[in-house]
């Protein structure tokens, strides 16, 4: 089947074959249809299927046919998790509508917001975006939501895990009841049908692949290693592979900046990406990634996601994610579009947990290397391959709002004096009425001050007349 039997025009037909594609993906094969139908879609696609293009193909094929957009609205909204996903869609969005007369813009925070505002004054037809700054951008009447027909929320797992359920719901309030939704996840979780319920009508559902599955075109393998020395065995694998374009995970932002300082110490060219780095110092790092102009991009799960670099030769797990599901994100960068790709892992004995954990998850134990001169002196342990199933993880309940008090104060034990004897030391027993004073001998009353320890006569002091001079008084 080719793209011409999916019902596509000529304009967007000529940009697919500009770019070089020439037959569907399984998730394009289905979920273009559905959406050119008008149809509700819930599509659960791993990174690297061609989701992006699924969605974005009949939505521009539907917007050619409909009326001209007015200021400072839009027409289609693409929701996103992370900035560089946003520009990824949207540069997406651009290609394959250049034969159109469809405007798409992108907005994210990071950056200035007047720039952003001043292009959606004459409107567009399609806008991506991340949730926080759409919510500031509508709070300053930026955008307005009348015209819009068609709703989709990109990597929705994603979002959920990062927090942005709130924002999700507050967008999804502001937006006419009347329009088309996708979600587009990587599962369908117990989190995602549940947000699902306030989102889609009689969705048609999409799957191509099995949940946790990684991509046949992805060769994995892992490297025993101990934790020092984890960081020289990189730089051999770089320099003896002769590696040109070399994708690197790490746990942590401070992680990811120290292995780029080291990896440009030892003569390979690398940048650090996260989300301590500016949006200009991230958009530079991959823009030179993408060129060549650095052989390694080291990175953070949230600020990979987006990253689309087409035939990436290899992926490296410096360390392994501790939530076993980044594992198929993270190798989902190579091995994308049909091509070969090569995903390896540094495992410490450690990280055993981690990598028995990953192994369950795909169903396969990864091969294990070894590379001359780094014997692990703390051996990692044997894999042995569990089978039973894993349990879907239960959707959280949504925490109940603490009451507040009507005068605004904190309520009930949380109040400052109100806290029950174990958690306050200044209360034994019943706590006094207020206004109502210990004295001297520990009773209730309205006994006199406790005089200062460093009266030895245990007398109140009289209180001394100041001068008018501001001099001291003298003792009497």
């Amino acid at each position: 089947m080719g793209f011409t039997s999916l019902g596509l025009s000529a304009p967007i037909l000529k940009a697919i074959e500009e770019q070089g594609y020439d037959k569907p993906s399984p998730i394009q094969e289905q979920a273009i249809p559905a959406v050119l139908a008008g149809k509700d879609v819930m599509a659960a696609a791993q990174t690297g299927t061609g989701k992006t293009a699924g969605f974005t193909l009949p939505i521009l094929e539907r917007l050619d046919n409909g009326q001209r957009v007015k200021g400072n609205h839009i027409r289609a909204l693409v929701l996103t998790p992370t900035r560089e996903l946003a520009a990824q869609v949207q540069e997406n969005v651009f290609k394959y509508s250049r034969h159109q007369k469809l405007t798409s813009q992108v907005v994210f925070g990071g950056v200035k917001v007047n720039p952003q505002m001043m292009k959606l004054r004459k409107g567009c037809d399609v806008l991506v975006a991340t949730p926080g700054r759409l919510l500031d951008l509508y709070q300053q009447n930026a955008i307005k939501f009348d015209q819009l027909e068609v709703l989709v929320l990109d990597e929705a797992d994603r979002m959920l895990d990062m927090g942005f359920i709130r924002d999700i719901r507050k967008i999804l309030a502001l937006l006419p009841a009347k329009r088309q939704n996708l979600l587009f996840s990587a599962t369908f979780s117990p989190e995602i049908r549940d947000l699902a319920k306030g989102l889609v009508n009689d969705p048609v559902e999409v799957s191509v692949s099995k949940e946790n599955s990684t991509a046949v075109t992805i060769e994995q393998s892992i490297y025993p290693a101990d934790k020092r020395q984890k960081a020289p065995m990189l730089v051999k694998l770089i320099k003896d592979g002769n590696w040109q374009q070399t994708l690197v995970f790490c746990r942590t932002k401070h992680g990811a900046n120290r292995l780029a300082f080291f990896l440009n110490k030892e003569g390979i060219t690398a940048a650090p990406i996260h989300g301590n780095k500016s949006q200009g110092a991230r958009t530079r790092a991959l823009a030179d990634f993408k060129s060549g102009d650095i052989r390694v991009l080291v990175a953070t799960d949230i600020a990979a996601r987006g990253i689309d670099i087409p035939q990436l030769p290899q992926v490296v797990n410096f360390e392994l994610p501790h939530v076993s599901e980044d594992y198929v994100h993270r190798i989902g960068r190579t091995g994308r579009a049909g091509e070969v790709g090569k995903a390896y892992s540094l495992v410490e004995a450690a990280e055993a947990g981690e990598l028995f954990g990953i192994e369950r998850l795909i169903q396969q134990v990864l091969p294990r290397l070894e590379l001359e001169g780094f014997k692990p002196v703390n051996e990692l342990p044997e894999s042995k391959l569990d089978t039973r199933p894993i349990k879907p993880k239960k959707p959280k309940k949504p925490k109940k709002p603490k009451a507040e008090h009507q005068d605004g104060q904190r309520s009930g034990d949380n109040a400052r004096g109100n806290k029950p004897a174990s958690k306050n030391k200044r209360h034994f027993g019943h706590s006094k009425p207020k206004g109502e004073k210990k004295n001297g001998n520990g009773q209730g009353g309205e006994g006199k001050a406790k005089p200062r320890s460093g009266n030895a006569n245990n007398k109140p002091r009289r209180p001394a007349n100041r001068k008018s001079n501001g001099s001291q008084p003298k003792a009497q």
